[in-house]
């Protein structure tokens, strides 16, 4: 072989190799994020959800991709969101906050593994075979809101005593309404408080049931766990302080933007935990082997603005023991 061919032949090889290197190097892994909500009022929670990542050694746009999909709480859409994700060839689906997105996912795919967050009984709906062992394409994370009803109530018969009227605010589309209703019963019962069910599962339908308190002599209001609620947040807070009806939430998220008071878990906590679920998976851990979660880290915030706002007076015993009082 002649000199000048040898090197015609060396500088095609070198200029192959990074195109050959390319080819050999694995693609970059896909999330599906399925949020059966609007994707805007939850956006707060997906910084948690991203450190809950890079914990695990993920990076959104260096390392893993993610898809964003949002049903803007119409079921109907939740099975073509589904198989978009699974044409996408999505490495796992995640479905924050909620049961219907993951029962979808569920419904779809049996290889695909799906990590879920909801505030439901997973085992009850189905998702999984039990919490230690979840078996199957899918786990994730239980925020048990249920049973911290009698919990909120005992915090808000402390700020409020006495014998009186309280409204339970339910959103009847919601997986966990029923038991939602049972535990709010079950807790006035026992401090001797008489509750009255209102519903609402629309914007229209909160406004109402703020608007029928005074005629309903409502004392007070139990806001159940509802992630359509928390998504509406600020009409909720804005109306309590309209109609000067004190009112107890579920999550921190309410009380910061002028909610009374919240007491449950700490949903960026849960959200970064979902992150990290999502990072074993990727690295090839299985959903069967991983335990559905439940949360460590609760919280007791009190909005003492609020609380002046109304005429309330926030006994010592309850701010001793708050985690946050925002003055």
């Amino acid at each position: 072989m002649k000199r000048r061919e040898f090197i015609t032949l060396l500088g095609g090889a070198a200029a192959a190799w990074p195109l050959v290197a390319r080819a050999q190097q694995p693609a970059m892994p896909v999330i599906g994020y399925l949020d059966f909500y609007a994707a805007e009022p939850t956006g707060i929670f997906l910084a948690s959800f991203r450190k809950g990542l890079s914990e695990a050694g993920y990076l959104e746009g260096r390392n893993v991709t993610i898809e964003y999909r949002d049903a803007n709480t119409d079921t109907d859409r939740l099975p073509e969101l589904v198989a978009e994700l699974i044409r996408r060839h999505v490495a796992v689906i995640v479905t924050p906050f909620g049961t219907a997105a993951a029962l979808a996912a569920k419904s779809a795919t049996t290889t695909v593994p799906i990590v879920f967050m909801t505030s439901a009984d997973p085992v009850q709906e189905g998702l999984v075979a039990g919490f230690n062992r979840p078996g199957g394409n899918v786990t994730g994370l239980s925020i048990i809101s249920v049973q911290l009803g009698a919990k909120r109530l005992g915090l808000l018969h402390e700020l409020i005593p006495g014998p009186l009227r309280i409204a339970a605010l339910i959103n009847p589309n919601s997986a966990i309404a029923e038991p939602l209703i049972l535990e709010a019963q079950a807790g006035a019962s026992t401090i001797g408080w008489r509750v009255e069910v209102v519903y609402a599962s629309t914007d229209r339908d909160i406004d109402a049931a703020f608007a029928s308190f005074e005629q309903r002599r409502v004392d007070a209001v139990f806001i159940s766990s509802d992630q359509f609620f928390t998504s509406r947040r600020v009409q909720f807070a804005t109306l309590a302080t309209h109609y000067r009806v004190p009112a107890i939430y579920s999550y921190r998220a309410f009380a910061e933007v002028g909610g009374l008071m919240s007491y449950g878990p700490s949903l960026p906590d849960q959200y970064r935990q979902l992150g990290v679920y999502t990072g074993r998976i990727l690295k090839g851990e299985k959903p069967a082997d991983l335990p559905v979660l439940l949360p460590t880290k609760f919280e007791l915030v009190i909005n003492l603005k609020t609380a002046k706002a109304l005429g309330l007076t926030i006994p010592p015993g309850i701010l001793a023991i708050a985690d946050e009082v925002i003055e």
